[in-house]
């Protein structure tokens, strides 16, 4: 009894030193009087304060004096929030200026975003990362080498296994772009040429990659019913984490589709299962029930993709295959649940519906996608989830915050305050600390991503105050492109980005580089 008291009593006094930062001869800016969560510790009501680009104290009480004090009573305070699937890749290499500051995200409290998802990552790695000390960024962004660009540069867009010696060729790409900073190796099995890969490919590029230190980051090669089906598509992904030796993410993880809904808890079983037997799996979802793609890779077939673009269009004017595609597309229509679920978001037709379109012009609906991807296959929001599986998938604490951010989706401008106003508050999906954890500390110790995540002294000043009583997206689909309200001030890496609810300016955002494996880069 008296060890058990001894150990109670130090527990309490490591507790009240956790929350009790030393005093500051004088800070550069100190947040006071918020309600604040570390990313480690219960919230509790106190100060933070910053020095330069780090947090310098975090307490109940900072004392000392600071050059500005911003009155954070009845707001949250947290870590910059880390938005794990993007497609910000042109907006942060942009000429223009503000563009580069990322508004859409420095208004949510975003302060770092991944780029290269979905195996688009640039094989030049070091140039992707080199660009920020030209063209000064608002965010913090971190990068993938993508397995789609790469195979692409050695093999091509046609359906054909590589030869042994573009094998070698490709894995000396992904091993030189981890050294210059990678965050590990994506994947978009889905699209084509990705999706003409198998599954022994991928683990060559996989482990070459887990050697130096990263992580396996991928689009499953079906979220619905489309090839091999959800659950088998997962088995996979599992399959080459375990035999590539590498941690696996499985990006924007649901249940596509009419013919998959209400499957999240057998995928969720999967999951868990393999993370019993000892592998590091994660995953990353954004919530809405509408993913976001290209009209063409909702409804073409795989197999008329095959040579790119340019061979898909001869397919579609060649009478001989127009019953067998008609077929195929109509069939892919069906799983994404008709005409009226398809929103075309870019383009000539944006706003209407794939049924509208084609009721304006006298056309079945596949006549009139076949017509648009003639034109210009341009992007859709497709209307394919359901809130249980969104729910479910959202509970588990391996599932992050992302936003998936791609053109004409209100993703973009409104992922991770849609979460915190519809998830949090009005349904009670997840805590407030789940959502503030999951939404940046899962993330940076996912990653790696050494001094962001927290809130603690020595940690970057990545921080974000928010209005707990006004956090939302106002971005709609028929208004995607409408800033979130409720944030009140963003640091990113000391610097005030936003500054009582505007944009400053500010462009103090880098580029991370991920650090692999001592030892394994000449």
């Amino acid at each position: 009894m008296r060890l058990i008291r001894q150990a109670l009593i130090a527990a309490a006094f490591l507790a009240l030193t956790a929350c009790a930062a030393p005093s500051l001869e004088t800070a550069d800016l100190l947040i006071r009087g918020g309600t604040v969560y570390t990313g480690s510790d219960a919230p509790f009501t106190g100060d933070v304060a910053i020095r330069g680009d780090k947090i310098y104290a975090v307490g109940r009480s900072v004392g000392g004096r600071a050059k500005r004090i911003i009155d954070a009573r009845g707001m949250i305070v947290a870590p910059g929030f880390i938005d794990p699937h993007t497609h910000l890749d042109e907006e942060l290499s942009s000429d223009d200026a503000r563009t580069r500051l990322v508004p859409a995200f420095l208004m949510q409290g975003v302060t770092t975003a991944f780029i290269g998802n979905d195996g688009g990552g640039d094989p030049d790695v070091a140039a992707v990362l080199r660009s920020a000390a030209t063209r000064p960024v608002g965010i913090n962004y971190a990068a993938f080498v993508g397995f789609g660009a790469i195979r692409k540069t050695v093999v091509g867009e046609a359906n054909r296994a590589p030869a042994p010696g573009e094998v070698a060729r490709m894995e000396a790409m992904v091993a030189r772009a981890m050294c210059e900073g990678a965050l590990g190796l994506s994947t978009g099995l889905f699209y084509a040429p990705e999706s003409f890969a198998d599954t022994g490919e991928i683990v060559a590029l996989a482990r070459k990659a887990g050697a130096l230190g990263g992580i396996y980051d991928t689009h499953i090669r079906d979220e619905s019913s489309y090839t091999v089906g959800l659950a088998a598509a997962v088995d996979e992904a599992i399959a080459i984490g375990r035999q590539a030796r590498l941690p696996i993410h499985i990006s924007h993880i649901k249940a596509l589709g009419v013919d998959v809904q209400g499957q999240a808890p057998l995928i969720i079983a999967q999951i868990e299962a393999a993370r019993r037997s000892g592998q590091r799996i994660t995953a990353d979802q954004y919530p809405w029930s509408a993913s976001g793609t290209k009209l063409a890779a909702a409804l073409v077939p795989l197999w008329a993709q095959d040579g790119g673009r340019r061979a898909l269009l001869d397919r579609l004017g060649d009478a001989a295959l127009a019953e067998r595609l008609r077929s195929g597309m109509a069939e892919n229509l069906r799983k994404r649940g008709g005409a009226e679920a398809l929103l075309i978001t870019q383009g000539e037709f944006k706003g209407h519906t794939l049924a509208q379109l084609a009721k304006s012009r006298g056309e079945d609906p596949i006549a009139a996608a076949m017509t648009v991807i003639r034109l210009d296959d341009p992007a859709v929001a497709s209307f394919n989830q359901s809130e249980q599986d969104i729910a479910a998938f959202m509970r588990q604490p391996w599932v992050m915050t992302s936003s998936d951010a791609s053109p004409g989706h209100p993703r973009v401008y409104g992922s991770f305050a849609r979460k915190y106003a519809k998830y949090v508050v009005a349904e009670h999906v997840i805590s407030l600390r789940d959502f503030n954890e999951r939404s940046s500390t899962l993330t940076a110790e996912t990653y790696g991503l050494a001094g962001r995540g927290h809130l603690k002294p020595g940690a970057f000043a990545d921080i974000v105050v928010f209005d707990p009583k006004r956090f939302a997206a106002r971005a709609t689909y028929e208004q995607p492109t409408l800033l979130a309200i409720g944030v009140r001030h963003v640091l990113v890496n000391g610097v005030l980005a936003v500054d009582d609810g505007q944009l400053t300016g500010g462009a103090a955002g880098r580029a991370l580089a991920h650090v692999a494996t001592p030892g394994s880069c000449r």
